[in-house]
């Protein structure tokens, strides 16, 4: 089935052409009968295929939604974290006839509300309580954004001022970087252990720098993969509520964590943490769609409705409308089974190739690996891999404070196809057995 709907997004199987009958497909692939008989007809109840007695069973019409603007060829991007798109395509276009149909459509095409449609922002809720973890999510605490950076902006804009030091990770979303260098504050990193930020060392910068605002990301750290510990967790909302410290709390990729991933920093300290999901990382990078939960404190909520305001008035209601009615139709559960499952088989895929030179831990659904090396190998391989036709994420664009943290993240989602993967895979291999071969050979 998984194939099937592979097929179809990437346009193997065109609309309208006549897949094999039933009996033939089963003597091919060595399977029953009835296991094909079973897959033809979830692929009709889904409306893959149309089947028509005395003629077949048909690829349906205008199902085929290809990425032909992002073709596979040339340099292979392991630089870009995104959740592969072919789950989303095979769905493309039955959203966009389900659109057609909602009373609330025109919102699409006017000004809303500056935190999002209520239908949007109810959307939003459900999807933070049932995939985030995040009990208290209610549509009243909610404003919508364009994507995760944007949430991560707005938060930052509404609680720091320039000259301020915000703290985060050493290594921390390079995006963070960005939104540093355009807000006009100063970025101090906190060193990190295996369980995730070092209380001690936030409870010393917190109190020797004057800071009042706290980035972290708790799950699936990017870049190390680190997942907090949930006793680590409380500690480090211990140490915020001492120094009066307010938590923007990253947790866009809980969804690819492991299942007994700890509480969210939200429901351990409702009243100070600011936590920023997205979509867009979760189901589909083009929705450009991403949800800030405030704090229980109105005061917060209405300095965040003001930067929201300030930066974009409001945002566009389509992405959001796309989002509520998946989870009517129950799109985006299936959607994101379907990219949790590519995942599984891409992190397989990397670590047979790869093997010990990924750090341990991390979660076998993650969208990027981590490998740890000193900073002058990272710099090399990322140039060779380059020249190799591989681009990586540039190994000094998550770090904050010099190189406390070293090594090279490597993002698996981006490639459409997984042979695509795992030609960039053994390219990167190639170099790194070379690099090694080139710094151990003169040692007897």
């Amino acid at each position: 089935m998984t194939r099937l709907e592979a097929d179809i997004a990437a346009g193997t199987l065109a609309p309208g052409e006549r897949l094999p009958p039933q009996r033939d497909l089963a003597y091919r692939l060595a399977l029953s009968v009835g296991t094909v008989s079973r897959a033809y007809a979830e692929a009709e109840r889904r409306g893959l295929v149309a089947s028509h007695v005395g003629r077949g069973t048909f690829v349906a019409e205008g199902l085929g939604v290809a990425a032909t603007h992002r073709p596979d060829g040339g340099r292979i991007n392991l630089g870009m974290n995104v959740p592969p798109i072919a789950p989303v395509l095979s769905v493309a276009s039955q959203t966009i006839q389900a659109l057609g149909q909602r009373e609330d459509l025109g919102a699409a095409f006017d000004y809303t509300f500056t935190a999002g449609l209520p239908a949007v922002r109810e959307a939003g809720a459900i999807w933070l309580r049932e995939q985030g973890g995040v009990a208290r999510a209610s549509a009243d605490r909610l404003i919508q954004t364009t994507g995760g950076q944007n949430a991560l902006a707005i938060a930052c804009a509404s609680f720091a001022r320039p000259g301020d030091t915000v703290l985060c990770d050493v290594a921390t979303y390079p995006g963070n970087r960005t939104i540093a260098e355009h807000g006009g504050w100063h970025l101090r990193g906190v060193p990190a252990d295996a369980e995730g930020m070092q209380p001690a060392a936030l409870d010393r910068l917190a109190a020797e720098s004057g800071a009042r605002l706290l980035m972290l990301i708790p799950t699936l750290h990017n870049p190390t993969t680190i997942t907090m510990s949930a006793a680590r967790r409380n500690e480090i909302v211990a140490v915020a509520r001492t120094r009066d410290l307010l938590i923007i709390e990253d947790d866009i990729y809980r969804v690819f964590g492991t299942d007994e991933a700890p509480q969210p920093l939200a429901d351990l300290a409702p009243e100070r943490v600011i936590h920023v999901t997205s979509i867009s990382k979760a189901l589909s990078p083009g929705l450009r769609l991403g949800f800030l939960l405030a704090p229980d404190n109105d005061a917060l909520y209405e300095r965040l409705l003001l930067a929201a305001q300030a930066t974009g008035y409001c945002p566009p209601a389509a992405s959001g409308l796309i989002l509520a009615e998946w989870l009517k139709t129950g799109f985006a559960t299936r959607i994101l089974h379907e990219v949790q499952c590519e995942m599984v088989r891409r992190n397989s895929l990397a670590r047979e190739i790869l093997g010990d030179v990924i750090a341990p831990g991390g979660s076998r659904r993650s969208l990027h690996i981590w490998l740890p090396m000193d900073a002058e190998r990272a710099r090399q391989v990322y140039e060779r891999a380059l020249l190799a036709n591989v681009e990586l994420t540039p190994p000094d664009a998550p770090f904050v404070d010099g190189h406390a943290v070293t090594g090279l993240r490597v993002c698996l989602g981006q490639p459409l196809e997984l042979s695509s993967l795992e030609t960039a895979l053994l390219a990167l291999k190639a170099v790194l057995n070379a690099d090694h071969y080139a710094n151990t050979r003169g040692v007897l």
